[in-house]
């Protein structure tokens, strides 16, 4: 096995992690390797790499077709090229619905409706306003059971679809992977190459289920492979910068003066 190209040694992980370790893996190499604070020339390469390799082991249906695709039988090579084209392929159609384009330029007074994954996110004219200019939109899934009396729901944790008959409100948690979060959705749009994309990151519980900024886990974008792709993150990057720098200088400043007070002092008491 090429191991240039195997997900888990680039995430320092054993084949068999769990979700949460493969998570907690992928951030701390991200923040470690962002272009921000590791400024090595293969920055962008380490960048692509981890990305690359967290999109797949966090994605079940993403991480199965790898997981066969490195760790199962293969006799020939014939064989081998003949999976290698089936993982292309299927690849190839996830990712086809992984990411939309939509005209977000005109004047809106109906909701904008966006499909991804199957699911369709209607977003009011504010929201694709934001979506636009910020480039980021939180929300939380409607819930169709006022509509209907038998309805499906989907996680956005763990991609599960689940069906009910009746349902007073939206289910507290999923009953697959549990998450109390699953009807909550983080969209977001990359000003280089306009594609729309739904995280599958919404809070960080390492950091007391704390919402998740996109940049501490997509530092590039997942489809074009570029950096500062979000205003609203490339803003709050900046203003996080602004303060550091007034905190440095205030900090430098109040040294300097602590030195000088002690100048003044040891001065007095030598030529008194």
């Amino acid at each position: 096995m090429d191991t240039s190209n195997d997900y888990y040694t680039v995430l320092g992980l054993d084949s068999q992690a769990s979700a949460s370790a493969i998570k907690a893996a992928f951030k701390k190499l991200a923040l470690q390797y962002h272009p921000d604070v590791y400024k090595g020339e293969d920055a962008q390469d380490r960048m692509r790499s981890l990305l690359q390799a967290y999109q797949t082991l966090n994605d079940p249906e993403a991480r199965k077709t790898y997981d066969d695709r490195y760790f199962g039988t293969r006799t020939t090579a014939a064989d081998s090229f003949a999976d290698r084209g089936e993982y292309r392929a299927r690849k190839a159609s996830v990712e086809q619905g992984r990411y939309a384009f939509p005209d977000l330029s005109m004047p809106r007074h109906a909701p904008l409706v966006l499909n991804l994954d199957a699911i369709d996110y209607q977003l009011t004219s504010a929201q694709a306003e934001r979506l636009q200019w910020a480039g980021i939109v939180r929300g939380m899934l409607p819930d169709p059971a006022a509509s209907a009396p038998s309805t499906s729901y989907y996680c956005q944790r763990c991609h599960h679809h689940w069906s009910v008959l009746v349902s007073a409100g939206l289910p507290l948690t999923c009953p697959a992977c549990h998450a109390q979060d699953w009807a909550e959705y983080l969209l977001l749009r990359c000003t280089h190459c306009q594609a729309v994309f739904a995280s599958a990151e919404v809070h960080d519980p390492l950091r007391g289920n704390a919402l998740y900024h996109p940049y501490e886990l997509f530092p590039l974008c997942p489809r074009c492979r570029r950096s500062q792709w979000c205003p609203a993150e490339n803003e709050r990057v900046a203003t996080l910068r602004a303060v550091a720098s007034r905190r440095n200088a205030v900090f430098t400043s109040s040294v300097v003066g602590v030195c000088l007070i002690l100048v003044v002092l040891i001065a007095l008491v030598l030529f008194r």
